[in-house]
């Protein structure tokens, strides 16, 4: 009688371990999949702006074709930011600042696009530019969105994955703590502004 007691007892105990398990997994299997939806979505807004690009090129390229340095900056800056790839369930901190660093560097081309355009009072009065601005504008606002989503996103899954005694079951699955995007260097210092 004592042994089936404790038989029912082990079972009871390895049966009560094993769903404790299977939903500590399911829910890092949720979080994980929440990061690479905000991924998706990070990406997704910076695909927008690189759709936006080359419709402000041409529009610009029609009123400042003397510009073409500026412009070909854009179009190579462009070029730069959609050949960099992140895999978010493998991104490393490394693999984020390679992808924060080229799209950085056509958001400066972008500036100095825009920057010229003010030489050209006809092209600020274009309705078609106005309207090209105002969507990259609006861009530039969800990709901010997008990635604070994504980061709020893997801070949730790190958080998780850490806490005891679900880092013992992350372990043995492989979970891995995911990246976030940082500040863009030199975002801590304040501009100056002269007058």
């Amino acid at each position: 009688m004592k042994k089936s007691v404790t038989i029912i007892v082990i079972i009871a105990v390895l049966a009560a371990l094993t769903f404790w398990m299977v939903g500590k997994y399911n829910a890092m299997v949720t979080a994980e999949e929440n990061v690479k939806t905000a991924w998706a979505q990070v990406e997704n807004q910076y695909q927008r702006r690189s759709d936006l690009i080359p419709n402000l090129v041409a529009t610009v390229k029609g009123y400042a074709a003397h510009e073409s340095q500026v412009l070909e900056s854009v179009v190579a800056a462009r070029a730069k930011a959609t050949q960099v790839v992140v895999d978010p369930s493998q991104a490393s901190p490394e693999q984020l600042a390679a992808y924060q660093a080229s799209q950085g560097e056509l958001s400066q081309a972008l500036g100095r696009l825009l920057a010229v355009t003010e030489n050209y009072p006809d092209l600020k009065a274009d309705k078609n530019f106005r309207d090209l601005q105002e969507q990259l504008e609006g861009t530039e606002n969800r990709i901010t969105v997008a990635r604070n989503a994504f980061n709020e996103s893997a801070k949730e899954y790190n958080r998780l994955i850490r806490l005891f005694p679900n880092n013992i079951v992350a372990s043995i699955f492989g979970f891995q703590q995911k990246a976030y995007f940082a500040a863009e260097a030199g975002a801590e210092k304040a501009p100056v502004v002269a007058f």
